[in-house]
């Protein structure tokens, strides 16, 4: 039998990542759409395919060796690598996503195989509409872009850094449901100030400074203006921009357009959530906390000031909660008397004495709560972890920078240097630590809790805006899946097995939000929950075959 179908047929349908079902094609979907000897004659089940997949993954010798298996599984069978992924999420999103992306992207343009995703150069001005018009899928929801300026915390890795929106929304899909094809990663490569990269013949960017000032606005300006109007109802996220755009970026278009900066809000909720959850686990209220941030960048201003907004929800003015965070930059603690602030830092400059070092300060300020957001490695000394633990019964210390590498201090110092007692979350995942006969989980403060539901959240309401309040929630929905279980494991976040069941509850609030806050112009829907559920991709292969009626003929 040969049938009409609205799908590619024979080696065509092999080729197209998101329809190919490799070895589960059944006997009667091979002889219909023309793949009999196309393929080995077992046929077999997407489980056992999934097994097959994991079979391999374990075989490989390392971490990027893994990444770039997995990576190649996206390329010819999206539907089996995001069954893969989600049944085990726990053991591959590190793979996919932090850490090893860090190292995959600094090996980016020699491990280049495939693009994913489009690419838009300082060169393309006048002409980002039309390129965008060439990306194949006409429905996309989602956008992350990146300029590569600041990619984790390993610095500009210029256009190397595509591997970030491709991990992202890889997680969009795997965490939240959000079709695969709705997403667009997106590079703007106006050059790098990575020198090394100028002279690496393999590199696959643009060997040349970078462009600032008027010209680089220009190209952003176009790109966002361009973007939605090739895809109307688009939600775009900024990716890794350095801190001298970032800020400004999100300033100048949050008003103007439904988009996010991850670094800054996306941060912001997941820490949020771990303040509110680890607070619960020790009976402590947010209201009562000094919080001292190592660094001033996207991510701590971004913590402080969704903190700042708790703690005026509870009931502190806006001074007073603003007084109970500090920070600490590279050239020391961040007052009122010092002239070199930049403009973002100084809502959180106070009238107080100047210290130049973390110990210092810490002794000075008493923190209840510490929080790395540096980029500087082993910043989190003995010293450091045992003043906090002298200062608090139960210090809480949130190591969060990106990937391992850099985090200010690993989970066994943490432990370690505080008896056990602090309440401990890092960026990156660490192995489960064992100290006087207990045994602790770290919690992982990753934006996988955070930005998928959002996502689900606006793009199921089409909200029209992405607004502080949203992330906001999120933390509280984060913080409420938080089981005793998870306590009783050392844990502050919910198991990545549950990463589904957070983003629905996520993506609910959010909406509810968009519906009352009337950011859109859909109605709410009677069963909220169920419209947003019924929204979640699930990659389940199904037949390809023309449905039968009940005398077993073909429907038309």
């Amino acid at each position: 039998m040969t049938i009409k179908t609205k799908y590619p047929r024979g080696i065509n349908l092999l080729q197209d990542p998101y329809l190919n079902k490799g070895t589960a094609f059944t006997e009667a979907e091979r002889k219909a759409l023309g793949l009999q000897g196309l393929l080995p004659p077992r046929v077999s089940s997407q489980q056992q395919q999934v097994q097959h997949i994991l079979n391999n993954f374990h075989r490989k010798p390392n971490s990027l060796e893994k990444y770039l298996y997995l990576i190649g599984l996206q390329d010819r069978n999206e539907q089996l690598f995001y069954k893969t992924l989600m049944d085990n999420l726990e053991e591959l999103s590190p793979i996919v996503y932090t850490p090893t992306v860090g190292l995959a992207c600094q090996e980016y343009s020699r491990i280049f195989r495939r693009p994913r995703g489009m690419f838009i150069t300082k060169k393309d001005r006048g002409h980002i509409r039309q390129i965008l018009s060439n990306w194949p899928h006409r429905h996309v929801r989602i956008i992350v872009v990146t300029d590569g300026e600041r990619i984790l915390g390993l610095g500009d890795l210029g256009a190397n850094g595509m591997g970030i929106p491709v991990g992202k929304l890889s997680l969009y899909t795997a965490c939240a449901g959000i079709e695969p094809t709705s997403c667009l990663p997106v590079m703007i490569d106006v050059g790098t100030d990575n020198k090394s990269l100028w002279s690496d013949p393999q590199y696959i960017g643009l060997p040349e400074a970078r462009m600032r000032g008027d010209a680089y606005d220009e190209i952003i300006d176009e790109f966002m203006k361009a973007a939605n109007e090739v895809f109307p109802n688009v939600m775009i996220q900024h990716e890794d921009f350095g801190n001298q755009n970032a800020f400004r970026l999100l300033a100048q278009y949050r008003d103007q357009y439904c988009m996010f900066n991850d670094d800054i809000q996306g941060t912001a909720g997941i820490a949020l959530a771990g303040i509110y959850s680890a607070l619960r686990k020790i009976s402590g209220k947010i209201t009562d906390q000094r919080l001292v941030f190592l660094g001033a960048g996207e991510a701590a201003l971004g913590i402080g000031h969704l903190a700042v907004r708790a703690m005026t929800e509870q009931g502190l003015s806006e001074k007073e909660a603003r007084g109970r965070c500090w920070f600490v930059d590279s050239k020391g603690l961040v007052v009122a008397a010092r002239t070199d602030l930049a403009q973002h830092k100084r809502p959180f400059a106070h009238d107080f004495s100047r210290h130049r070092d973390l110990l210092s300060v810490i002794n000075a300020i008493e923190p209840t709560i510490l929080i790395g957001a540096s980029g500087q490695p082993k910043t989190f000394s003995p010293e450091i972890l045992q003043a906090m633990a002298r200062l608090n019964e139960r210090p809480i210390i949130f190591a969060l920078s990106n990937p391992t590498s850099q985090s200010e201090c690993t989970a066994q110092d943490a432990y370690r240097f505080t008896d056990g007692r602090a309440v401990f979350a890092s960026g990156s995942p660490f192995p489960p630590v064992t100290l006087n006969g207990r045994t602790f989980l770290p919690g992982q403060a990753n934006n996988v809790y955070v930005f998928p539901g959002v996502g689900l959240g606006v793009t199921a309401s089409e909200s029209k805006r992405v607004t502080d309040e949203m992330f906001a929630a999120a933390a509280r929905c984060v913080e409420e899946k938080v089981m005793k279980e998870d306590f009783a494991q050392g844990r502050i976040f919910p198991s990545l097995s549950r990463i589904r069941e957070v983003s629905l509850h996520i993506a609910i609030a959010v909406a509810k939000i968009a519906y009352n806050g009337k950011l859109t112009a859909m109605a709410e829907p009677s069963d909220l929950p169920g419209f947003i559920r019924s929204k979640m991709y699930d990659p389940v292969y199904h037949s390809y075959l023309p449905a039968k009626n009940k005398n077993n003929e073909v429907g038309r």
